[in-house]
């Protein structure tokens, strides 16, 4: 399961890419033997998954922040059973890059994020979000970043044995798939763009319709349906059709809906359908909308009892290395296409 495919090596392993310890020292972080948390999670769920997201910085760069190596330390500690990232895991989306750059940026995503949690036997699922390989089309069948997509396509296609998932469809890996762990279906869509395709649509009905057995669904996608970051309140940094999906989503009975892209850290819910805003663990955290609250760097536990059908988040503010207390954030957000609560 967790052996390397020789074609990795070839690919992402030439003399471009940068050390992992040069990573660490780039970014200025220093390379620990141990790392001990300075706060306290609650006892373990039945369950424990971690969720991430927007871990990339600006375009081209092949060096993380010193907060995705902090977190990486901590999900080592923690074990969780399944960390999830909601997207953007490098950074692209530029038509000035070239194929050494693009190839460096997902070699050094390797070394910072994907071995570390392979060497630790933690599975690892992931959302594409529109700088690893936006679903932009200038006219239908032809990308935009289709180079981005090829490349994302690529690299995904050289590892997913080391992701350590039990695969339902991994037909359209990896930019739409499903997989079951623990009794939990997850369903991962592409929403690198405000749009999803019929056909694609068409998969997630099917597949949800499918998935009634398991204890509970999970959906995840780059792009929410709502807005809670004030400066991606606008079409385009949502999906379309959101209370379309919604509806979609609650009639299939999803317990989840988790998503990146705004950059801001939300425990949200309309109806019985919760979602959760990840926080970026890469540059330019973004502020709630209608909060006079700092914007702040973040990484969620999220403990699941599935019996019950119960999640409990623990998540870590990076700057003041505290858990965040849901009190401190908006009861209500109302957006451009509608208005969403926080969580009980």
């Amino acid at each position: 399961m967790y052996s390397r495919r020789r074609f990795l090596s070839t690919l992402f392993y030439g003399s471009t890419g940068l050390l992992a310890s040069q990573l660490f020292r780039s970014s200025g972080q220093a390379q620990p033997s141990t790392f001990q948390p300075q706060f306290e999670l609650p006892p373990r769920g039945a369950v424990r998954v971690v969720v991430t997201s927007d871990l990339n910085g600006r375009y081209g760069s092949t060096v993380y922040e010193s907060e995705v190596h902090q977190a990486i330390k901590l999900i080592q500690n923690w074990q969780p059973d399944l960390v999830l990232c909601g997207g953007d895991m490098v950074a692209g989306q530029s038509k000035q890059l070239s194929d050494p750059q693009i190839q460096s940026m997902w070699k050094a995503f390797d070394q910072t994020v994907t071995q570390p949690l392979k060497g630790s036997k933690i599975p690892f699922a992931f959302t594409l979000g529109n700088h690893d390989g936006s679903g932009y089309q200038s006219s239908p069948g032809t990308y935009v970043f289709g180079r981005d997509r090829d490349f994302a396509q690529r690299y995904w296609n050289s590892i997913e044995p080391d992701c350590g998932l039990t695969f339902i469809d991994r037909t359209h890996f990896p930019f739409y798939y499903s997989f079951k762990q623990d009794n939990i279906f997850y369903l991962v869509w592409d929403a690198t763009t405000a749009s999803l395709s019929p056909t694609q649509l068409r998969w997630v009905e099917n597949s949800l319709a499918a998935a009634q057995d398991a204890s509970l669904r999970i959906v995840i996608g780059h792009l929410p349906l709502y807005a809670v970051a004030a400066r991606k309140n606008k079409p385009g940094e949502i999906l379309n059709d959101a209370d379309k999906l919604f509806s979609l989503l609650s009639r299939y009975r999803v317990h989840t809906y988790i998503s990146g892209h705004h950059h801001a850290y939300y425990p949200g819910r309309k109806g019985e359908l919760n979602f959760l805003y990840a926080g970026a663990l890469g540059g330019g955290p973004r502020q709630l909308i209608g909060s006079n609250q700092a914007p702040f760097k973040s990484l969620s536990v999220v403990d699941i009892d599935p019996v019950e059908q119960v999640t409990q988040y623990s998540t870590v503010n990076l700057k003041t290395m505290q858990i965040v207390d849901h009190q401190t954030l908006p009861s209500t957000i109302t957006g451009v296409n509608g208005t969403i609560f926080r969580q009980r």
